[in-house]
């Protein structure tokens, strides 16, 4: 599909006739907010951020959890040492052996074996357990993380999809101070063709009438742009779609309560937590370590003659003293340092942001108030003054100023109907609470 092609379909009163069955959809903004968390490549990219950082958490939780390791090879050798040692595994040792001229030169020989131990860690200083903690403590930030990042797609969708209806409208509003322009340059040409008005009357008016539509294109240009950032956010191809939802704000009382649940919040004290427990984990590597193995063995010079042989052991380590070991606990301790200062300036900025937004609404539903005022009274005089003018009682810049007047009044109120819409889902973000509403 061209640009072109796309241009048309997105503009209102530019639009080309369409088949019935690709008629516009009607999307609400709840759909469209569904829409994005559904089919946004980076959500689904952060999606599977939050699918590693659990997959690793079970990693860490099973670390408690024996390892078992099987091994199996085949060797041929003549090497001295390693020839013996295969003899003695296969248990086919004989006097003939023990023969200083075989033992400095044995012939080479061949084995196939195999191996299956168990490996279980008893006591490791506290760093297992600090480790499955921090784990999942890592893969809840990620998860809170990622309820934070949707909520925040959320308020752009909210941002992209008025947005859009704001440029709409101001096309519609360029649209018709564009044909007042052509009324009454209309008129004024009449009367300059009857000697009735100056020359330079019909030349301003012209002028007047050129920049209308400089300001309809510009309008309509706004109207494409809005549209595309609208459905990159919605991860799909621009396509001509009604938006249906109203820019007022609904009947829905406005959040007030502060939620438990908001998301970076809550990522930041569990990063906390994680870090905490890292400084647990590296304490504990300067504890000892206790572990337990058992192993079965076997190896053959052929598949129905070779040796078998089981171990038992109980090992213990420590290291005294490490040097490495020592500073990594100091990192891990200013590590927590850092998630703790970090969750202080997280909470000190969300209690800004909700002041930001209170008084962000507060200010729109005041402006919202003069702007509806304004629009009404900029509407009489325009047409007071055109009439007037048509009259000859008033001059053609009386008829101008009326409607740069109301073309002023008119984007106040839709720029302040904007900011209360958008205002109102940035307080539910500061908040923690759904944005519009929508789950």
């Amino acid at each position: 599909m061209s640009n072109r092609l796309i241009y048309l379909l997105l503009v209102p009163g530019l639009t080309i006739p369409l088949p019935a069955q690709v008629a516009p959809e009607a999307l609400t903004v709840e759909a469209a907010i569904h829409r994005a968390w559904a089919q946004q490549s980076g959500l689904q990219a952060s999606e599977a951020m939050v699918d590693r950082a659990k997959a690793e958490a079970d990693a860490m939780r099973d670390l408690n959890l024996p390892t078992i390791a099987f091994s199996a090879g085949f060797m041929r050798t003549d090497q001295p040492m390693l020839a013996f040692g295969m003899k003695l595994n296969q248990a086919r040792i004989t006097q003939l052996d023990f023969n200083p001229a075989s033992l400095n030169k044995p012939d080479a020989i061949t084995g196939l074996g195999g191996g299956l131990t168990l490996s279980q860690p008893l006591y490791t200083g506290g760093r297992l357990t600090a480790a499955r903690k921090a784990g999942g403590a890592m893969a809840e930030a990620e998860v809170s993380n990622q309820s934070h990042r949707r909520q925040q797609v959320a308020l752009a969708v909210v941002q992209a999809y008025f947005g859009a209806q704001v440029a709409e409208q101001g096309q519609v509003y360029a649209e018709d101070s564009l044909r007042q322009a052509k009324e009454v340059e209309h008129f004024v040409q009449a009367r300059v063709e009857q000697g009735l008005l100056l020359q330079a009357e019909g030349l301003r008016i012209r002028a007047f009438r050129a920049q209308g539509e400089a300001g309809l294109v510009e309008a309509c240009q706004r109207v494409a742009s809005a549209r595309s950032g609208l459905a990159l956010l919605l991860g799909q191809e621009v396509a001509p779609v009604t938006l249906v939802s109203s820019l007022k704000p609904e009947s829905t009382p406005t959040p007030t309560a502060q939620s438990e649940t908001r998301g970076d919040l809550q990522a930041a004290k569990f990063q906390w937590q994680a870090a905490r427990q890292g400084v647990k984990a590296a304490q504990g590597s300067l504890l000892p370590e206790v572990g337990l193995n058992l192993g079965l063995g076997t190896m053959h010079n052929t598949w129905s003659s070779g040796g078998n042989w089981s171990e038992v052991s109980l090992g213990f380590k420590w290291n005294v003293f490490s040097s490495p070991d020592r500073r990594r606990v100091s990192s891990a301790k200013a590590m927590e340092r850092a998630a703790s200062y970090n969750l202080r300036w997280q909470e000190q900025v969300a209690s800004r942001e909700v002041a930001e937004a209170r008084r962000a609404m507060e200010s729109a539903a005041a402006r919202i108030k003069m702007a509806q005022e304004a629009v009404e009274a900029s509407e009489s005089v325009r047409a007071l003054r055109q009439a007037r003018h048509r009259e000859g009682l008033l001059p053609l810049t009386e008829v101008l100023d009326a409607e740069a007047g109301l073309s002023g009044a008119r984007t106040l109120l839709l720029n302040s109907e904007y900011e209360l819409r958008v205002s109102r889902a940035q307080l539910s973000l500061a908040l923690g609470q759904p944005i519009e509403g929508v789950q």
